[in-house]
């Protein structure tokens, strides 16, 4: 199984006023990651989501404050679950000793012209595939599973929450 490896600076604005990254801005960091995923899955074996995704779900769990440095923090990103119509990653926010956080995102495919979401097609699911793990990584953790209910909403044909009325205005 691959994982998909993105360096993320931080900047100095991302701390809050204890002097350490703020826990929203992680969900930035946490888009970076899974926007460069995406991407360079397109790039390199064809269409993948071109038409758009939306995220349906996020879920956090902060291990260790994240202070601001110089030197990027690697995040590490994986599926762990790939349905017909949602998709989960994974990720490790870390650097050589220590995870900082561990996250997942469920992931829908968006046809933007119809406003709603769609199937994964075979191609995207043959290369996601490729970096599909069922487990957490190698330190654990709650994040390779976002719970029973997650993404089964978003296999249905209506979408996630039973329609894309909510989720329209979170196009990744």
């Amino acid at each position: 199984m691959a994982r998909h490896l993105f360096r993320c600076p931080l900047r100095w604005s991302d701390m809050d006023a204890f002097g350490h990254v703020n826990n929203a801005v992680f969900l930035r960091y946490l888009e970076e990651a899974r926007i460069d995923f995406m991407f360079r899955l397109s790039s390199k074996d064809g269409p993948s989501f071109s038409g758009g995704s939306v995220v349906a779900r996020h879920e956090i769990d902060y291990l260790r404050p994240l202070v601001h440095r110089h030197e990027p923090v690697t995040i590490e990103s994986w599926v762990t679950k790939l349905g017909a119509a949602s998709l989960t990653i994974s990720y490790e926010v870390k650097d050589a000793e220590q995870v900082y956080a561990r996250a997942s995102t469920v992931v829908v495919p968006f046809d933007l012209r119809a406003q709603r979401p769609r199937r994964i097609t075979a191609e995207e699911r043959a290369v996601l595939e490729r970096y599909q793990d069922d487990s957490t990584g190698s330190t654990g953790g709650a994040a390779g599973a976002a719970g029973p209910d997650s993404a089964d909403s978003a296999d249905s044909a209506e979408g996630p929450a039973g329609g894309a009325g909510g989720a329209r205005a979170l196009v990744a």
